[in-house]
């Protein structure tokens, strides 16, 4: 078929099964029947059985480089229904965000996954077919309670479906060569042509791919929640606010300098943890070397370093509004400092950066820019709002006005009791 397609671009106007007997033909002559063959026992497998899963290595465009992904298979054994997902990396991490995908995909779980014996899930060969599984890819199999079963080493037609996958979808998907702005955008096609490739006909039933897959879509066990797909570091943060992950560094809130966080890398970005609760989260780089920094991490030790911001490698490349950095430019012509804008800073951490922006906004339409000014603006937006004033209405008196009668003290003076 894509020799066709390719053929099609190229001007032929003849049927594809003119393609499909010259290749068959060509095939037969080309083969070498000297070759001893190898014999295989027909295998069949019950809906919602077996899937099987692989890597592969394919090289695409990412834009307007070349590039190479690592794209994860999975495949359905009893519709074939197929779903396939690239990264950068064929790390366990990876391993187990594709898992969360294609089990969404599928909308739900098979009761075995069968597998290489790659690292990732294979701490140790043992004899025959007993395996010690990777903890963390085990607490994977218990989540989603499926039996993970690992082949024979270098037996790949034990799980064949899979195999003759990879050189399918590489010819289908991957040549010519694949080319898009982003890994996401590449991913989102892959999705789509899983879908399309569905409606090609079954090689064992009289019915389409997507036909038998509604069929095996109800036997597969329903998914709760997806899987926690992490993997766990103990660091300790540096003097200088950063943790190191694959020769990246990665800023902490500067009140973590010297302390022992958790750091859980997923596969697009990590989040980095202490007593409990996520205090930073990074989109993850793949380049090696990279700073990857937070300003706002640091904006408490501006309180005692404020001309730290001038020079400081995190606020560099800050991002900030349009209107503050008007502003900033303003008041640094005025002080010949930063002391000023630094105070605005430190002013967010109670009034959020939406404040300040608006206080800036409003000081540039006046024309009045000073610290001072700014400070009260922000106060003001950040002022709890006062109750309503009632209106009570005039018309609103006693029909009984009390009167101020001092002689109930009396009365209550002469009936008490002396003991």
């Amino acid at each position: 078929m894509r020799l066709y397609e390719g053929l099609i671009t190229e001007g032929y106007a003849g049927a594809y099964d003119s393609v499909r007997r010259f290749v068959k033909q060509w095939k037969a002559e080309s083969k070498d029947m000297q070759t001893p063959q190898q014999a295989f026992v027909p295998l069949a497998f019950k809906p919602g059985e077996v899937c099987q899963f692989d890597w592969s290595q394919e090289v695409v465009e990412l834009g307007g480089l070349e590039q190479i992904v690592k794209v994860a298979h999975f495949r359905l054994c009893y519709s074939r229904k197929m779903f396939v997902v690239a990264y950068l990396r064929e790390a366990q991490e990876m391993l187990m965000d594709a898992h969360n995908r294609a089990f969404g995909f599928f909308g739900g779980v098979p009761l075995q996954m069968v597998y290489d014996n790659p690292k990732t899930i294979v701490d140790t060969v043992l004899t025959g077919k007993e395996r010690k599984f990777n903890r963390r890819f085990m607490a994977l199999a218990s989540h989603y309670l499926f039996e993970p079963v690992a082949c024979t080493p270098a037996a790949g037609w034990e799980k064949g479906q899979i195999e003759n996958q990879v050189g399918n979808v590489r010819e289908w998907l991957f040549t010519p060569r694949a080319k898009f702005e982003t890994l996401d955008d590449l991913n989102r096609w892959l999705v789509q042509r899983c879908h399309e490739l569905s409606n090609r006909k079954h090689p064992d039933f009289a019915q389409t791919i997507a036909e038998c897959f509604q069929q095996e879509q109800p036997l597969l066990r329903q998914i709760t929640t997806p899987f926690a797909g992490y993997v766990e570091h103990l660091m300790k943060v540096s003097r200088t606010c950063l943790v190191r992950v694959d020769r990246n560094q990665y800023s902490v809130p500067a009140q973590w300098s010297g302390q022992v966080v958790s750091v859980r890398v997923f596969a697009g970005h990590l989040d980095i943890v202490a007593e409990g609760r996520t205090i930073a989260t990074h989109q993850r780089s793949f380049l090696r070397d990279q700073l990857n920094c937070d300003p706002w991490h640091y904006l408490p030790l501006l309180e005692k370093k404020p001309g730290a911001i001038r020079h400081g490698a995190p606020f560099q490349n800050w991002e900030l509004p349009e209107a503050i950095r008007h502003v900033r430019e303003k008041l640094r012509k005025q002080d010949k400092n930063e002391r000023a804008f630094v105070d605005l800073l430190l002013l967010t951490r109670e009034a959020g950066l939406d404040a300040l922006e608006t206080a800036c906004e409003l000081a540039l339409e006046s024309g009045v820019v000073n610290a001072s000014v700014l400070q009260n603006a922000i106060r003001r937006l950040i002022e709890p709002v006062r109750p309503k004033a009632l209106n009570t209405s005039d018309t609103l008196q006693l029909t009984t006005e009390p009167l101020a009668d001092f002689q109930r003290y009396d009365h209550l003076l002469g009936n008490r009791h002396v003991h």
